[in-house]
């Protein structure tokens, strides 16, 4: 038999159940945001609180969930083609992910508009 099962909360023995934790091999957070010139406007997202603008194109993804460990996969785009890049000294933790989007790898990061980030973990 199938069916749907529609709920506003499910609980479990420990108390709420956290959907965005519950599977792997999901995405446990994404966002679509606009830099407008150093001020980040968040458009839609899942599992992100805010985005912070920490200098030209270098931003901080903070998470409303923590992940389960650091050892997320991360993957983003912008508007310009092909280029997106973790910051290698930057903020990875489980409640935030810093990124920035240069002109080119490791070079001249620039607010470029129309940013994406996907998180996955287990």
């Amino acid at each position: 038999m199938a069916g749907t099962i529609v709920a506003s909360t499910i609980n479990n023995d420990t108390g709420v159940f956290s959907t965005n934790n519950a599977y792997s091999g999901i995405a446990k957070a994404w966002v679509y945001f606009l830099p407008n010139a150093g001020t980040p406007s968040i458009q839609t997202s899942f599992n992100v609180s805010s985005i912070t603008y920490n200098a030209a194109g270098n931003y901080t993804a903070n998470f409303t969930t923590a992940m389960s460990n650091a050892t997320y996969a991360a993957i983003g785009s912008s508007d310009y083609p092909g280029v997106w890049n973790e910051v290698n000294s930057g903020t990875r933790t489980t409640s935030a992910l810093q990124f920035y989007t240069p002109l080119s790898t490791n070079a001249n990061p620039t607010n470029y508009g129309r940013c994406s980030v996907v998180i996955f973990s287990a």
